[in-house]
């Protein structure tokens, strides 16, 4: 073969390979595209399924009324971040974007009551009326340091249902495993301890509740005070590890300070004296817990009340007892978290509501002689 036909040869040899390539680019660059085209149609479609879902109603089955307040001055923003935070919305964002597109404006402060079947433009036409979506037809107000007993009767008196109905509610285990499925964070198998008094005692926040029907269910009227406990004490939840404290052993101690706590006092100091105690394995002797166990109010406690034989008993008994006494307002759940560094081991509360906290029982005694007159009166956290 002469010189110009192996160069005519590899010259075409040449060309052959750069077709091949060529041709591997070709394919190269339409898979990419391919694949491209396919993530870029993924985004532009889940995000069209999101945005779409975000406008509807999130949950157009659900007319449980949920209260919110508006407060003055409140921007789209933060009406937007209130009503995802009651679950009224599914997305802040795109709620604010639907009020921009829609040039919506003139929203006005106050209370309203909507519910989660309603959309986007039912709750903003109910945010630009200024007034409720409906007046309520009675409301319910549940002080600090009440017990169920207690909240029973208080239901009782504002509502056409006997005080044994309700209690009968308050203790039907499966209520209160539906409600266990609504609230699992808060409601846990400890309200079903062996020695619990009552699985629902402490989980009723103490608030006032609004109604808007004539005779709502007993389900109706419960469930806002199981939910509004497990709405505060979410607050605490980042709390609780680092202190060693279920839920339900965070509301019991709070329910001890709210029983032991006065106007005057101060709650940090009577969470520091539990603590110390505790750490002392000291028995708490706290009287609420006797009065508990006793089934009575008692303007005193007597020596001889000491003795009963209750699980509830912390004269009798060392820790915690088995469950919440009351339900504890929110500066009593702050107390159970944040006790005062003290070395107080006792604390004794004198007619006019004063309380004293000393560190020996010798101290205690001198402040119960000279404060407490009659013998009868038992020992306060002694």
């Amino acid at each position: 073969m002469s010189k110009k036909d192996s160069d005519k040869d590899l010259f075409q040899k040449k060309i052959l390979e750069k077709q091949q390539e060529a041709k591997i680019v070709r394919k190269i660059v339409l898979t990419i595209f391919i694949v491209l085209l396919i993530v870029f149609s993924g985004i532009i479609g889940g995000g069209y399924l999101y945005i779409n879902s975000a406008l509807k109603p999130v949950d157009p089955s659900n007319n449980k009324q949920i209260t919110v307040s508006i407060p003055i001055g409140s921007s789209v923003s933060s009406i937007a971040k209130i009503l995802k935070e009651n679950g009224l919305i599914k997305d802040e964002k795109i709620f604010r974007y639907y009020v921009k597109f829609k040039n919506e404006s003139g929203f006005q402060a106050g209370k309203y009551t909507f519910t989660k079947a309603m959309s986007f433009q039912d709750i903003i036409n109910g945010l630009k009326d200024g007034k409720v979506t409906n007046q309520a037809i009675f409301q319910l107000t549940i002080p600090e340091g009440r017990q169920i007993t207690e909240i029973a009767k208080i239901i009782s008196n504002k509502t056409s249902y006997p005080e044994d109905e309700i209690l009968k509610k308050l203790t039907d285990k499966k209520f209160i495993q539906s409600l266990q499925k609504e609230y699992p964070n808060i409601l846990t198998d400890e309200i079903y301890g062996n020695n619990i008094k009552y699985a629902l005692e402490g989980y009723l926040f103490p608030a006032t509740y609004f109604y808007y029907e004539e005779k709502p269910t007993l389900e109706q009227i419960i469930d806002p005070m199981v939910e509004k406990t497990s709405k505060i004490v979410s607050k605490y939840y980042g709390e609780l590890e680092p202190n060693n404290l279920t839920v339900h052993q965070f509301l019991t101690m709070a329910s001890l300070i709210e029983e032991e706590a006065t106007a005057k006092a101060d709650r940090e100091k009577i969470s520091s004296v539990f603590y110390n105690r505790l750490d002392e394995e000291m028995p708490l002797q706290t009287d609420p817990t006797v009065l508990y166990a006793l089934g009575k109010h008692k303007d005193r406690v007597l020596y001889k009340d000491l003795e009963v034989d209750s699980p509830y008993n912390t004269y009798r008994n060392k820790g915690l007892p088995p469950g919440p006494i009351a339900n504890a307002g929110e500066m009593s759940l702050t107390a159970a978290l944040q006790p005062e560094q003290t070395d107080f081991l006792y604390f004794l509360a004198t007619k006019e509501g004063e309380v004293i906290f000393t560190k020996t029982l010798q101290e205690h005694n001198k402040e119960k002689a000279k404060h407490i007159t009659n013998q009868d009166k038992a020992e306060k956290g002694s």
